[in-house]
């Protein structure tokens, strides 16, 4: 390889790199214009590596390089209470990597092909995913998982358990588990049910929750949305 086969493949992959940077960068991601660049970079040079090495396995290369960005991808994933952040930052970067392995195997066209298809996806695709989210989610794969957690004398237990059963024996929630646990700060008991369903039923909890409160043995009651999931 020449220098200027170098330099010319080394600088198409800063430059569609930077493109892919671009896009994050105007929607402030976690991984930016820099990052993206020099992922793509950093995937160009090593692929370079493995050809200007006498006797190196250049097929090899994008094994690794596509092993080390999955590390760095999973640095960018973030779980929020209910929700995960990162996972489109990530598939970002990882393409971004296979822009530059593109770009240093000499595959231009390629490069520039994935580049475009790249922005296709962040840029003309977002508006779907938002009209599909609005969409109902009955019949959908999403689950919800709500947490009601109650805390009563121990002598209550059984009653707070078998009310807790009867509310939520109407609705379209399906219990997960239901347990309780002495403690150790009382003679109190927690009995805490988790209880998963395909929609929002935020409106039903509150009416559980009500209702509970108003036995005489219970001295504390609160539910909350513990996890989304997808089956």
């Amino acid at each position: 390889m020449t220098g200027i086969d170098f330099v010319l493949r080394l600088g198409i992959a800063f430059l569609l790199g930077a493109a892919i940077g671009l896009e994050r960068q105007w929607r402030q991601r976690l991984a930016g214009l820099r990052t993206n660049t020099l992922v793509a970079c950093g995937a160009a040079s090593f692929v370079m590596l493995g050809v200007m090495i006498p006797g190196a396995n250049a097929t090899q290369i994008p094994a690794y390089v596509v092993s080390g960005v999955g590390f760095l991808g999973g640095g960018v994933i973030l779980r929020e209470g209910a929700s995960v952040r990162g996972l489109n930052t990530a598939a970002t970067l990882w393409c971004a990597a296979a822009v530059g392995a593109l770009a240093g195997s000499g595959f231009l066209l390629q490069a520039f092909i994935v580049t475009v298809v790249v922005l296709i996806a962040n840029i003309l695709l977002r508006p779907l995913g938002y009209r599909i989210n609005q969409q109902p989610l009955k019949g959908t794969e999403l689950e919800f998982c709500y947490r009601c957690s109650v805390v009563c004398r121990s002598q209550d237990e059984a009653h707070v358990r078998a009310l807790l059963l009867k509310s939520l024996s109407t609705s379209a929630m399906r219990l997960r588990s239901l347990q309780s646990q002495d403690l150790e700060t009382s003679a109190q008991v927690e009995v805490q049910a988790d209880l998963v369903t395909q929609d929002r039923k935020d409106a039903l909890m509150e009416q559980v929750v009500s209702r509970l409160s108003l036995e005489s043995g219970v001295s504390a009651v609160r539910w909350r949305i513990i996890e989304q999931e997808y089956g």
